[in-house]
């Protein structure tokens, strides 16, 4: 399994981002997609996943409202789209993705398969 991620940068505190996450290697069907956020000092962050099947999504409260997963299956592609940013929301953001056992913040939490991290600075 192999994920790249793309799209972070810097933006200013309200501004948006939208990030990308492409998966190969094999069918993900019965798999859980997300992304997971880690800041310097901080613990790791799952903030959103979504079921690659049908397509039912989970959000971390600190994220909520403000940020929208979504897959393309045919391009086998995850996004996050990201707004009212924030600057507690600077971080290094990393999609995830492992085999979907019903809890999809669990199963991220395995950690098994992660790509590459994309920097996300907000500024105020």
């Amino acid at each position: 399994v192999q994920l790249q991620a793309s799209g972070g940068g810097s933006v200013q505190a309200g501004g948006s981002l939208r990030l990308s996450c492409a998966a190969s290697g094999r069918t993900f069907s019965n798999w859980i997609m997300g992304w997971f956020r880690q800041a310097p000092g901080k613990e790791r962050e799952i903030v959103a996943s979504i079921t690659w099947n049908v397509g039912t999504t989970r959000y971390a409260d600190s994220v909520k409202g403000r940020f929208t997963i979504s897959r393309d299956t045919a391009k086998n592609t995850v996004y996050l789209e990201m707004t009212s940013l924030k600057s507690d929301d600077t971080a290094v953001y990393y999609c995830a993705t492992n085999p979907y056992s019903g809890d999809s913040f669990r199963d991220l939490q395995r950690f098994n398969y992660v790509g590459q991290g994309t920097q996300v600075t907000v500024s105020s």
